[in-house]
């Protein structure tokens, strides 16, 4: 099973590219190493305050890769520079 989820972030005090890619980074580093997901930057690469990131698991299992996940969006939204706004998964 292959479960995706798309979210949409708002990174409300970010005041360059610069300061964005360094927050966007330490959120991917972070899911990649405590959860063993695929995470990348999907859209707005060149928006200051707003970013699509896309995060992708696979396991045997349907309720495990739906855990997984929920963890790693509660992680997400426990970084106080995002905010984490409409967020789709979708099974592939």
């Amino acid at each position: 099973m292959i479960l995706f989820v798309e979210a949409e972030c708002l990174i409300y005090h970010a005041q360059s590219l610069k300061q964005k890619r360094s927050v966007v980074k330490k959120i991917v580093t972070r899911l990649q190493n405590e959860y063993n997901v695929s995470v990348s930057e999907l859209d707005y690469q060149d928006l200051w305050q707003r970013t699509l990131v896309g995060i992708v698991t696979v396991s045997s299992d349907r309720v495990q890769a739906e855990r997984v996940i929920e963890h790693a969006l509660k992680k997400m939204d426990s970084f106080p520079e995002i905010e984490r706004g409409r967020t789709n998964k979708e099974w592939l």
